[in-house]
């Protein structure tokens, strides 16, 4: 507390008048940066009506939240309190929120069944976790860009298996 109070410049004790304890101000920070993934993938699905361009603009959203210089992403994906209830429903309804943004192209544009789309959102989101968070831990061995044109050409032609259906 007394770290986030400096970096703050407040006092500690103005800190504790907004925050009753180190929960209280967790969850807060989690929400932030739970609220500005879940923003940057509604960016990055609402940047084209081309799903061909949809994948790589979803992957380039988790690459640049994960190599983001803050590391809010820690909290949303490397959480030492996920076992705290209070935690533990922000994070499930960040995944919640994600996913369900990526099945709803997929379930208009695929023909698929709810529960079928969202177990693909849920597919995807976590490929895009996952390989974002290996690629920062590497160092970055490849260039940001390559990576995320390297899974969003895995992804694409899994996804675009499916045939579009008529609107």
């Amino acid at each position: 507390m007394d770290d986030i109070a400096d970096r703050a410049g407040v006092s500690k004790p103005v800190l504790y008048q907004h925050f009753p304890g180190k929960l209280e101000l967790y969850l807060a920070l989690l929400d932030e940066s739970a609220e500005k993934l879940t923003a940057i993938v509604r960016d990055a699905l609402s940047s084209t009506t081309e799903n061909r361009e949809r994948v790589p603009a979803t992957f380039r959203a988790f690459f640049d939240f994960v190599g983001d210089e803050g590391e809010a992403f820690r909290l949303v994906f490397e959480s030492d309190l996920s076992n705290e209830p209070a935690v533990r429903a922000r994070l499930e309804r960040s995944t919640h929120e994600c996913a369900s943004m990526i099945s709803q192209f997929i379930r208009e544009d695929a023909g698929v069944g709810e529960a079928e789309a969202y177990l693909l959102g849920i597919a995807l989101a976590g490929m895009a976790q996952v390989s974002s968070r290996y690629w920062l831990s590497s160092g970055r061995a490849i260039p940001q860009d390559a990576a995320e044109q390297l899974l969003a050409r895995l992804a694409w032609r899994g996804i675009s298996g499916w045939p579009m259906t008529e609107r």
